[in-house]
């Protein structure tokens, strides 16, 4: 168990590595964030909620990844570097077209929240500026409040006091999400030098907050999300 690079990695090889890659319960901790921000809108349109969260997976759940695994490989997939570099470029192309033809059916100012999230994909992933984006900070703000206020100004194509409260939510539980998932990084891929039954034991306990954070994120989205449209 403590030999996998994280708690939902595959063993190494093929389609499994690509699994990996999509780090799937934190893709759907992050996507859920859209769906609370999109659901806390005055008007909710599903149509555009599915959408914003098929840019966020290309842009979050597969680019952010693919850069992530091309710049230092934390994950250990066998996937080359050539099929990361267009795995990156196509899904991140991807989210931008998403994100432009939106701004051009629903609102320009749409294009500002497009720039950001690119930016945010690549500066962080690829830890631009000698990693001065790369911290636990710039993670709790892009991949927790970002998504929130995308969402609702998807819907609203305005930002009101609920959707910042809801936002630094995201972000204050990104942030634990970080200050959890670290120190497991850590000992999982050799920075900590134990024994198998210590690092066990110190994996125990963040290990079952995150995996028990993800889904109940992903309920509470869900249930916001079904409120709206029953």
């Amino acid at each position: 168990m403590t030999s996998r690079p994280a708690f939902y990695a595959l063993a190494p090889g093929g389609w499994r590595d690509y699994w990996t890659l999509l780090h799937p319960p934190y893709t759907v901790w992050h996507l859920s964030y859209v769906a609370i921000g999109a659901a806390l809108a005055p008007d909710l349109r599903l149509d555009r909620l599915a959408w914003a969260l098929a840019a966020f997976f290309l842009a979050l759940g597969v680019a952010a990844h693919a850069l992530d695994e091309l710049n230092d490989r934390p994950l250990g997939t066998r996937i080359p570097r050539r099929t990361l570099v267009v795995l990156a470029a196509a899904t991140l192309g991807g989210a931008v077209a998403i994100g432009i033809g939106a701004a051009l059916a629903w609102g320009l100012w749409l294009l500002a929240f497009v720039a950001a999230g690119g930016f945010l994909v690549v500066a962080y992933n690829l830890e631009l500026a000698g990693g001065r984006f790369h911290t636990d900070a710039w993670f709790a703000l892009a991949w927790g409040g970002f998504p929130v206020l995308t969402g609702y100004f998807v819907e609203a194509q305005v930002l009101r006091v609920e959707a910042v409260l809801a936002a630094a939510f995201a972000t204050l539980l990104s942030l634990a999400q970080r200050l959890l998932s670290t120190p497991v990084r850590r000992i999982r891929r050799g920075g900590a030098d134990v024994d198998d039954e210590t690092r066990a034991a110190l994996l125990a306990a963040p290990e079952a907050a995150l995996r028990a954070l993800w889904p109940a994120t992903a309920v509470l989205a869900a249930a916001l999300v079904v409120v709206r449209v029953t």
